[in-house]
């Protein structure tokens, strides 16, 4: 555990304090987030006042209308989504709503190796082989202006729903519904693509008396949003929230499987359970296979073939760790004195496909760098890039466009793909652009604190308080304090190898059980009295909940880390 830069938040004033009728804990973790003391009632109650209307939706209308057209003629319907859990949950969203208005509707899941991101040719033409006459894509379609074109050839009609940015003119389909369009009304732009998926088929079944139906789809709204790693305030704010609620009692029976061997609890599922196990193992199969092994779970009716399913995600999942760990630790080396760079870049003809954005991740987090892994083929690469604050990395490959076949995504998460033969060349302009637009932005990672506090100050109240600004995701991150001079009682080694540290802690006759995962410490390096920066974390034991403080960074009390005050933007 490495001691970084500590920033502390600025103070809550005290007229938000006062307009707020607020702890005043509870008013500066909400102040942090960017709240309005106006707004903080509507954001605590996290409810249906943040749904938008979905014919609010750009080309909404032409979408339903044709859709409807297709029912009433029995056409063949396709939809085309994404091998992520994004794109595998909207895709069961869609396909279900259709089936319940009587339309013959098939789903198509690309294959990360074969098809890659987005509409792939070699697919369309499979889809009208099958006499399929419409398609909707979900999660995808924004910016595949060559495909959409040779689909209307084809005599097959598109129908684009997606929640990636446009690049400018949009694909000549039937219709684009994605709240990111400059021309859109819709009041939340943030949405998923299950988000996007969810409010069509919300369009569809309206004045069909089966809008309260849709109720039973949050669990999959909850599962695409949270995975996906979207804000979680407005309108996801409320999806996550009602969808967690699902999915505690979901009658999905691969979600039930899927809970159990993943040796999880139904009832206690919230979005660090979706984040960190259930999401990862929808993942997984395309990352080490066919993403059909997912979404035939999330649909299963069969708890035989929903075991089989949820096993098999398990081993796959088990698979892809053991891949992305392989895969880090040889770009680790490949990087080696080359980390000081303001981009990381690194490649090689041994990084699978399914584990190369999850490296791009890990060394995004841990040298603080926008980061890019390619998959190096004979002649094609495909890489997969991860950024940090202040640097759009989709931005800096729009800069490199001439270079590039196809790429997209988002500022903070991209994909792209290349000839060979250009790679020198493109990471050498890439590396031009970093430099450039990185000459203000400070590299050292650091950790934001919300608050500094003493562990009395988590009474019962308190820590209810703090738990109805849940879900915690993007834009509404998990709150971190700052404790000091906290006396260590014992420590104790978990994990392989021990590289999780417990320890007991105590400050002022209060006494609490701290976890530092993937400690770079040992127990014999940890000080009798300690500085801490960390979240509250609860974990169930023996059928009770237990609260515990998850350490995020440590300093001896003696020789404190300079704890500056971070600037409100």
């Amino acid at each position: 555990m490495k001691v970084r830069q500590w920033q502390l938040l600025p103070t809550v004033p005290a007229d938000y304090v006062s307009a707020s009728s607020l702890s005043p804990l509870l008013a500066q973790l909400l102040y942090n987030r960017e709240i309005k003391a106006s707004e903080v009632d509507l954001f605590l109650s996290g409810d249906d006042s943040f749904a938008g209307n979905p014919f609010s939706l750009p080309d909404i209308e032409p979408a339903v209308s044709r859709i409807y057209q297709a029912l009433r003629s029995g056409e063949k319907i396709a939809i085309y989504g994404d091998f992520d859990a994004d794109g595998i949950t909207a895709t069961a969203i869609l396909v279900e709503a259709l089936s319940w208005l009587g339309a013959t509707a098939i789903p198509y899941l690309p294959d990360r190796c074969r098809d890659g991101h987005g509409l792939s040719l070699p697919a369309l033409e499979e889809l009208h082989g099958q006499e399929v006459n419409l398609v909707i894509t979900v999660d995808c379609g924004s910016s595949d202006y060559e495909e959409v074109e040779q689909a209307r050839k084809m005599g097959m009609d598109m129908i684009i729903t997606d929640h990636h940015l446009l690049e400018g003119t949009l694909p000549r389909a039937i219709a684009v519904v994605n709240p990111k369009r400059k021309d859109s009304h819709y009041p939340f732009p943030e949405l998923a693509g299950v988000g996007v998926a969810f409010k069509l088929a919300q369009a569809l079944l309206h004045g069909h008396n089966r809008e309260a139906d849709l109720h039973e789809f949050l669990d999959l709204v909850a599962l695409g949003t949270v995975t996906d790693m979207v804000p979680l305030v407005g309108e996801n704010r409320y999806l996550v929230k009602e969808g967690i609620k699902v999915l505690n009692h979901t009658q999905r029976t691969g979600i039930q499987e899927l809970v159990e061997v993943s040796r999880l609890r139904m009832e206690h599922i919230g979005e660090e359970q979706i984040s960190w196990t259930l999401g990862p193992r929808i993942n997984a199969a395309s990352r080490t296979g066919s993403a059909y092994a997912s979404y035939e779970l999330l649909v299963s009716q069969s708890p035989v073939e929903a075991r089989s399913l949820a096993k098999g995600l398990e081993d796959k999942n088990s698979e892809r760790q053991k891949a992305t760990a392989e895969a880090l630790r040889k770009a680790k080396e490949g990087l080696a004195g080359r980390t000081h760079l303001p981009l990381l870049i690194e490649g090689s003809e041994e990084y699978s496909l399914g584990v190369i954005g999850l490296v791009a991740g890990r060394l995004a987090e841990e040298f603080n760098r926008p980061s890019i892994v390619l998959s190096l083929g004979p002649e094609l690469c495909r890489g997969s890039c991860r950024s940090i604050e202040g640097f759009s990395i989709l931005s800096a490959l729009e800069e490199c466009r001439d270079l590039l076949i196809t790429f997209g995504g988002h500022h903070m998460a991209a994909g792209f793909t290349l000839a060979r033969q250009n790679l020198a060349k493109f990471e050498e302009r890439i590396m031009g652009v970093a430099e450039e637009k990185m000459k203000l932005l400070k590299l050292t990672a650091g950790l934001t604190v919300d608050a500094e506090v003493t562990l009395s100050t988590f009474d019962s109240d308190t820590l209810n308080s703090i738990w109805r600004l849940s879900p915690f995701g993007k834009k509404n991150p998990v709150p971190v304090f700052l404790s000091r001079g906290l006396e260590v009682l014992g420590t104790r080694e978990l994990g392989n190898q021990g590289k999780h540290l417990e320890l007991s802690v105590q400050q002022r006759g209060a006494i609490w059980k701290a976890i530092a995962f993937n400690s770079r410490l040992s127990r014999a390096e940890i000080p009798p009295c300690i500085d801490a920066v960390y979240n509250l974390d609860r974990d169930r034991w023996n059928g009770q909940e237990v609260l515990r403080l998850n350490v995020l960074d440590i300093a001896p009390s003696r020789s404190l880390p300079q704890v500056q005050e971070k600037p409100r933007v």
